[in-house]
């Protein structure tokens, strides 16, 4: 329920501060004293479109704050972790609109965006106006009035059809495409198979090809590498020129001298380092030579085989690798395109399995419309017979039509305000007074299935009287119930069977416009609605009436 509101400079509120009840509460005064204002402030709070307009004259911004104590409920914790907001049962709703026409909305502290705001707003309170019937009146909203009084089954049911009609669109989307588009459709479809074929012909493997080059450079040179390690051995044990032969002489000279000095000593012991150490390497050369396999063909072979996989990198690398990635992702494509998915189904097959779980859902939810409207029925005309219009009868019409996320068939209100008349179509035959009653039926209805904490009336009992008035009076009252009914009225009847009542009175002073707000004792709610029975002339039998209505209520 909405335990407090605070209005600041909004329209011509400087500031307001009302704390509610449960029950029914009443705002009433005069014509033009602002109390529509309290209901555009709690619609702005709400989630209400902002318009630099409802900044008071002369002040830089409005200021609307709300204190509501919630009963948890899936739709609203739904609301508030999407919000990334904590469940909670008390909520402080603000709204701040600036005179250059930027808002805010915060949400227990937090700022969230208008939607996120309007969200939350319609799990906290419902409200109803004089131009609310308008929505009775619109047959393109009968559909969606009927699915409200539906249960968290029947949600189910709704959620699971909408499903369906999805993948049906979606599927028979691409159909559509695929044929609107056949040639460039084909074309795709073969530059992907070419391009699948000439990449898995490759038949890549990472490891060994990328080695391919280091391979090839080494056979390329083979004939330079052989000539260079030959000539290097005949320079160090050639029969003729023998560069290790001259050194063993070198390395007897010295040996032979060693022991007459020290530093032959040294120059001995080097020089046989020396050939060692090159005749190793002599040995290492030959080994080599015999090792060297130049192939002609292994070339040619290489050398092709590295052009292919330089081609390949050209077009979907630039590595091997990337290729590789490239493949999978054309290989889905493919797979995507020609219907060739892993159930192993086509895009034909696939709308008929789509459109035969499309036909059974839409089956079952229109069977749950059914028992709904029934439901629907039974209950307005019983709300009805309480208005005094019991000869009256409700019927939901339902006709077929197309496919859509709503369901395939049409619903419309039709009513028989009397008997023999037949059924017509809600809109062309109900008066104001008879529109206000019946929207009022089915609000009362719609009430003890709804999880709103608080319902707001705003003057929806325009147009009627006498007994007509009292019974709209219970009505509304019965709601209360339930629930915190706020209303704004100016039927004595409704004012005086309410819990609490609030008077909204303008004044004026040096040119500019105030409006307040006040609870009223009980002495102040016999004056008030003296007045309202009998004008500003408060006569005793007016003040006595009025003490009489009260009390009976």
């Amino acid at each position: 329920m909405l335990q407090e509101i605070a209005i600041k400079d909004f329209a011509i509120i400087e500031e307001v501060h009302l704390a509610f009840e449960s029950g029914m509460t009443i705002l009433s005064g005069e014509t033009g004293a602002g109390k529509s204002i309290i209901i555009d402030a709690m619609s702005l709070l709400l989630g209400a479109r902002a318009s630099s307009d409802f900044v008071r004259h002369g002040r830089e911004k409005a200021e609307i704050q709300g204190l509501f104590f919630a009963d948890r409920n899936p739709e609203l914790d739904e609301a508030l972790e999407e919000a990334g907001l904590e469940a909670s049962q008390e909520l402080i709703l603000r709204r701040e609109v600036f005179a250059n026409g930027r808002s805010s909305c915060r949400v227990n502290g937090t700022l969230v965006n208008l939607a996120t705001l309007k969200r939350i707003g319609e799990c906290l309170v419902d409200i109803h106006g004089q131009h609310d019937n308008q929505e009775l009146m619109n047959a393109k909203q009968h559909l969606n009035l009927l699915d409200e009084f539906g249960d968290e089954a029947f949600e189910a049911l709704k959620s699971d059809y909408q499903a369906k009609f999805e993948t049906y669109k979606q599927i028979r989307s691409q159909l559509d495409l695929k044929a609107k588009n056949e040639a460039e459709f084909a074309e795709r479809i073969e530059i992907l198979e070419y391009q699948v074929e000439e990449i898995e012909g490759a038949d890549i493997d990472l490891q060994t090809d990328e080695a391919l080059i280091a391979r090839r450079d080494k056979l390329r040179h083979a004939k330079e590498i052989v000539d260079a390690l030959n000539t290097s051995h005949m320079a160090l044990d050639d029969e003729e020129i023998s560069s290790l032969g001259n050194i063993r002489t070198v390395m007897a000279e010295l040996e032979g001298i060693s022991e007459l000095d020290p530093e032959y000593q040294r120059l001995s012991e080097r020089t046989t380092d020396a050939y060692y150490l090159l005749e190793e390497v002599d040995d290492r050369i030959l080994a080599l030579v015999d090792d060297l396999d130049f192939n002609p063909t292994e070339l040619t072979q290489l050398e092709e085989r590295i052009l292919t996989l330089n081609t390949l990198k050209k077009k979907y690398g630039p590595e091997l690798s990337d290729v590789l990635n490239y493949l999978e992702k054309i290989q889905k494509d493919l797979a995507n395109l020609t219907g060739t998915e892993s159930n192993g189904e086509s895009l034909e097959d696939a709308l008929k399995t789509a459109q035969s779980a499309l036909i059974e859902a839409s089956k079952a939810l229109s069977k749950a419309r059914h028992a709904l409207a029934s439901e629907l029925e039974d209950d307005v005309k019983q709300e009805l017979a309480d208005l005094y219009m019991e000869k009256a009868d409700f019927k939901v019409d339902f006709q077929q039509g197309k496919f859509s996320s709503r369901g395939n068939e049409h619903v419309e209100f039709f009513i028989q305000a009397n008997p023999g008349e037949g059924f017509k179509a809600l809109a062309k035959t109900a008066s104001g007074g008879e529109l206000s009653r019946l929207m009022l039926a089915i609000k009362s209805s719609f009430s003890r299935r709804e999880n709103k904490t608080s319902i707001v009336f705003d003057e929806v009992d325009t147009g009627v009287s006498g007994r007509v008035a009292q019974a709209i009076a219970n009505k509304i009252y019965k709601i209360s119930q339930s629930g915190q009914v706020l209303a704004i009225s100016h039927l004595p009847q409704v004012v005086a069977i309410a819990d609490t009542q609030f008077y909204i009175e303008k004044i004026s002073e040096d040119d500019l416009t105030t409006s307040t707000v006040r609870k009223l004792s009980l002495e102040e709610r016999v004056q008030e609605l003296a007045k309202m029975l009998a004008g500003d002339d408060l006569t005793p039998e007016a003040l006595a009436q009025a003490d009489r209505l009260l009390k009976k209520n």
